[in-house]
């Protein structure tokens, strides 16, 4: 296991910027954010940290240096939109964004690229079914040509009103997992594991860590707290933000002894990465950086002494 962080909360600071600070906390990996540079549509998103447009082989390799001179790997390329949006103009955009990435990510030496399915929300599972198929075949294809592995975030981009009624990403439960993944069997087909969603969402998130063994890809480290009087007042069709609230690892309700220890019985070695989500650790730069340095204090409780000294 490799202890890193996910660069959009320090979406102020350039790619040099962001390495150099991981270095100096003893991070071993950083998910990269790849958006298009411009706008924002929404929080976490936008954030241009390496511009694969624009990457040529040159300035891959001087990325490549200093990452080899700082001793920080990229975990993955990360790419957060809705592929499946019902405007077509719109999701092409974004698909061919997730190509150029696939394409990217072996000049700079990754494997990975991190993202979300999408989903139609005014549409059921099985409506954006053949969509899915459609769109995610041609890029599962393209990761295999190009050695990189697809993992999918299980966050069901369902939080507010705006995402009502069903979210925008269709990968948010096992039963879906097994079907994704009985539809287009790849070995370049896998998750972006982020134990929050499911407690928020009333699951199991350990279980599923020994059935999806193979396609756990990398890890998103995030908690999440559950308000349950609120939960008792609003019930589960509220729209989520109502009852509960995404939190730094340590401050909410996953148990991350159980989940390292699950972790490590399956033998994931891959990397676990910081994502802050958490409002009070976002007025500044410095507080935000203190939530990475607080994240990963508690974490590395959990990890082994090797692992720590990545």
């Amino acid at each position: 296991m490799k202890l890193g962080f996910v660069s959009a909360i320090l979406a102020d600071q350039n790619f040099e910027e962001v390495i150099h600070f991981a270095s100096e906390e003893n991070f071993s990996c950083v998910e990269v954010m790849c958006w298009p540079p411009g706008k924002a549509e929404r929080r976490y998103a936008g954030v241009t940290h390496v511009d694969v447009s624009e990457l040529d082989q040159g300035r891959a390799d001087e990325i490549r240096g200093q990452l080899s001179e700082k001793g920080v790997e990229i975990s993955s390329l990360g790419y957060y939109p809705n592929p499946l949006t019902a405007d077509p103009e719109e999701a092409q955009v974004y698909i061919d964004h997730l190509r150029a990435l696939i394409t990217a990510a072996p000049k700079l030496g990754v494997d990975r690229v991190t993202s979300f399915i999408g989903r139609d929300p005014a549409k059921s599972v099985d409506e954006n079914w053949p969509r899915f198929l459609e769109v995610w075949k041609p890029l599962i294809e393209h990761a295999e040509d190009e050695g990189v592995r697809i993992a999918i975030e299980n966050c069901p981009m369902y939080f507010s009103a705006d995402e009502w009624p069903s979210g925008k990403n269709l990968a948010i439960s096992p039963a879906i997992w097994r079907r994704m993944f009985e539809d287009i069997p790849s070995d370049s087909f896998g998750l972006n594991y982020d134990p929050s969603h499911l407690v928020w969402m009333q699951m199991d998130y350990l279980k599923p860590l020994r059935e999806f063994t193979d396609k756990l890809f990398h890890i998103h480290a995030k908690d999440a707290i559950i308000d349950r009087a609120a939960l008792d007042d609003v019930g589960i069709l509220a729209t989520p933000l109502e009852y509960h609230t995404p939190k730094l690892p340590g401050l909410g309700d996953v148990d991350w002894g159980k989940f390292f220890s699950v972790l490590g019985q399956v033998g994931y070695t891959g990397p676990v990465c910081i994502e802050v989500e958490d409002r009070p650790y976002e007025k500044t730069l410095a507080g935000r950086q203190g939530a990475l340095r607080q994240s990963s204090r508690f974490l590395r409780n959990f990890m082994s002494e090797e692992i720590a000294e990545n």
